[in-house]
Order: C-alpha cells, then structure tokens, then sequence
C-alpha cells in the first residue's frame, strides 16, 4: 500500500481586502481578482511507529517535472523498509530541499509542490531561504564523495555484466537500489546502470553489486593482492573506522534500551521433536517451512492462554490481543526485522508457509510494508539453523513475551523403562513482561506447546 506525502499550503501572496461600509451604497470600480499562487511544501512522511526520521534514497522526479496525484515521487528509508512515497496533489516538482542520502526529521520540508510552473521560480526562492538543513547534508555528502574519489582505486573499470536497460530505472537516467547496494557500488567502482537487479521490480540489492565486481575482476586477470583487496572490500568493513548508525541500526537501539525499562523474567522448556521432525520431512516438498511450523504451533498454544498474547504499554493496563500475529526476527544487511504472520491460529499450514517466503523476499528487499512488521503480539527467534543450542532474547517493547529457540539435537535421555535412548530435543526461553505474565502463566503455555510440538496432527488442519 502506497504512503502518500503530507501537503500543507504556502501562499506565495497574501489577497488585499478593500473595507467596506455596508450601511452606504457606493458605486465603484471592483479592483481585478488576485489569484493566489499555491505552493505546497512535501513533508518527511511516517511511515512507521517507531520513525522519528527518513533517508532519502532516490527522487523518482527531477525538478521541474510535472506530478500527478498519487505518482510516487520519492523513494525513502525507514527504520523499517524503504518505501516508495506518492503526492496527494497535480502540480510540478518545484525544488527538492533534502537530497537523496540526507536524512530528514519526519515532518519536515524535503521538497516544495508548486500548483503551475509560473510558481516554480517563487518555490526555488522560498527553498533557498529556508533549506539550511538541506545545505548542510548536501554538503557532507559532497565531502564523503570526495573522500571517496580520493580514496586509490581498489579494483580496475568493471565490465559489463548486461548491456540492457535497468528494468527499475526510468528509461535509464535513474537505477533504484538499496542504500547499502549504493554504498557497496561506491566502494568497488561498480556502475550501478550497468547492473541488472534481483530484487523486487528489478531493484539493485548487495548482492548483485558482489556479482558484478568478481565478474568484472575476473574478466582483468586481477592479481593475487587484487583478489585479498576486492574480498575485503565486499565484506564492507574499514577496521579502525567509526561508522554512524544506519535509520535501522538507530530505530533497533532506540527500542533495545526502551526494553530495559520493562521487568522481564525468563523461563526455559525441552521439547522433543521427533515427531515434528518427521511431519516436516512428509510436507516440506509441499512447501511447508519449518518456520511456520512453529510460528503454527506458537500460536495454538497461544490460543488457550491469552494472557501470554497480552501486551502492556502504559504500565497501568495491558491488553488481551484480539488477533495472534506472530512475528518472527529475520537478519538483514545492516539490522533486524520482524516481519509478521498474522491470524498465524487460523491460517493453515500451506498458506501460512507461502506468506512467510513473500514476507522473507520482501523483508531482504526493504519492501514491507508498515501491517507486516509492527503488528506482532509474540515473537520467535530462531538460531537453530546456526547450530546455537540455547540463547535469551530481549523483549520488544509492545509486546507481551518473545521465545528464543535453539536447534534440534539428538540427545541422550533415559526412557520410561528406565532403559537409556536417543531423541531429537530442542531447548527454547521465553522472555516475558512481568507486569503482565507471571511464572505460572509461562510454564502453563509451555506445557501446551510441548503437547502440541510432540503431537504435531493438529498442525496440518
């Protein structure tokens, strides 16, 4: 769902008004109608709870080219995603106030709408006289460009990996890529107009700049220092340097200290997974992800206790959530995400998979939108595909309790018989607002997941 851009008026003149006295008739001559020129200031937009301000990633629209309500005119990155943006109104785009790389406070000019092009020289001179902010980030993103053409070349002209136009660019002027695909281009001399993306509508993502810098290096027989420099630099990583937060970087520390102000306690559970094992092996031709497998399970334990889907956000009241939409952390360049399954209770298994792969492709896009990531009212983390074994996770603020799991491991265990066995177990801690939920709230709704991971026939109806 497009966002649109937040519009106020700026008169360009203000109308004379004649007094008159309505007690006495006087014929005169009416002056002529003044007609007030409309110029529009296009504000940084919210495009999610937890923003307090947007990068520019690209303008879609250069200045001076005519817009129509609901064009998407600019590309912004969130805390979250980067999102095209769309006008509310038809005019002509009369100045840009932030360029693409600065960084602007939501609610403030980026740009300036003027409602014909006879305004456009009066929005160029009110842009002028109130972008200081503007200045400035143009500015340092000069000085960083500079310090990057300075910078000895680290890998010879790169060949071209296709000849065709970008598919997500417009007629060529303009490729639409992710901040830290540009960042990655800048740092290995790659053109970015000669790369065909794999994202989302074409758009460039960091990959796809790693491919065309070892293709093109290959195509030079790079020596075996040039091969060391390009590993390095693919990696993105200056030792001894001190790199700024990232809007996402920032919005995750943002949320990780307003954690601390939460009282959490943490309780763990063993599960054995034989039996979840051997259904996933059944269905996963069909489809089905071990992720929604569990997400599924989460959130039909979830159902029999609410109170562990509750959240407290005043610290005087808490809510019983009327929907169990489960969100599930996902790593992404330069952050985290917890992209959102919701109704994860009454979707079935199938469905349910499908959603997560589009989620995880759009996740790693930063094309979510805002619904598929702030709604969650429990969270799972995984790190079980990494061979982690156990680990505790912080809680998100909003939220009422986040189960950390660890990988499935066969195990030693002695059986009823007393005699001695081999199961699949999995070790999970579950990190939970004490103000809501309490101990006996947390070991109950394990106890339920247990029965339902154990005796998994539940999860395929």
């Amino acid at each position: 769902m497009a966002h649109l851009l937040n519009t106020s008026f700026i008169p360009s003149s203000s109308p004379t008004l004649r007094p008159r006295n309505p007690t006495i008739l006087i014929h005169t001559r009416r002056a002529p109608t003044r007609i007030v020129a409309k110029i529009r200031e296009i504000f940084m937009p919210a495009l999610s709870s937890t923003m307090t301000e947007g990068k520019i990633v690209s303008w879609m629209k250069s200045e001076g080219d005519k817009l129509s309500k609901g064009e998407s005119v600019v590309v912004v990155e969130s805390d979250k995603a980067d999102m095209d943006v769309e006008t509310f109104y038809d005019g002509y785009l009369a100045a840009i106030m932030v360029e693409e790389g600065g960084v602007a406070s939501v609610g403030s000019a980026i740009a300036l709408l003027a409602e014909s092009e006879a305004e456009i020289a009066d929005a160029k001179s009110k842009a002028a006289s109130t972008s200081p902010s503007s200045s400035s980030s143009s500015s340092s993103s000069a000085a960083a460009a500079a310090e990057v053409a300075a910078a000895p070349p680290q890998v010879k002209e790169v060949a071209s990996l296709s000849l065709s136009t970008h598919p997500a660019s417009e007629g060529g002027k303009r490729v639409v890529a992710s901040p830290y695909a540009k960042k990655l281009a800048k740092e290995l001399k790659v053109e970015l107009g000669r790369v065909v993306g794999s994202g989302p509508s074409g758009r460039v993502v960091a990959k796809d700049v790693e491919a065309a810098a070892a293709a093109a290096a290959f195509s030079v027989g790079p020596t075996a220092a040039e091969t060391a420099s390009v590993a390095a630099k693919s990696v993105g990583i200056e030792l001894g340097t001190v790199v700024p937060f990232t809007t996402m970087q920032g919005a995750v520390s943002r949320n990780m200290v307003e954690s601390l102000a939460v009282p959490t306690f943490r309780v763990g559970y063993t599960f054995t997974t034989d039996a979840l094992d051997a259904l996933y092996k059944k269905i996963k031709s069909k489809g089905v992800t071990m992720t929604a497998l569990l997400a599924k399970a989460t959130a039909l334990a979830l159902a029999k206790h609410p109170v562990v889907n509750s959240s407290c956000r005043d610290g005087k009241s808490f809510t019983y959530n009327s929907s169990i939409n489960i969100a599930v952390a996902v790593a992404m360049d330069g952050g985290l995400i917890t992209p959102v399954l919701q109704d994860a209770d009454k979707v079935d298994i199938y469905s349910l998979s499908r959603k997560w792969k589009e989620l995880v492709d759009k996740a790693r896009a930063k094309q979510l939108q805002p619904q598929e990531y702030n709604t969650g009212t429990f969270t799972l983390s995984n790190l079980g595909m990494f061979g982690v074994d156990r680990f505790d996770a912080i809680l998100p603020p909003g939220t009422g309790a986040i189960m950390a799991i660890g990988a499935s491991q066969p195990t030693v265990v002695a059986t009823k018989d007393g005699r001695i066995g081999m199961k699949n177990q999995m070790q999970v801690n579950v990190t939970a607002d004490h103000r809501v939920i309490y101990g006996a709230d947390l070991a109950s709704f394990l106890q339920t997941l247990a029965n339902i991971i154990e005796d998994p026939k539940d999860l395929t109806f």
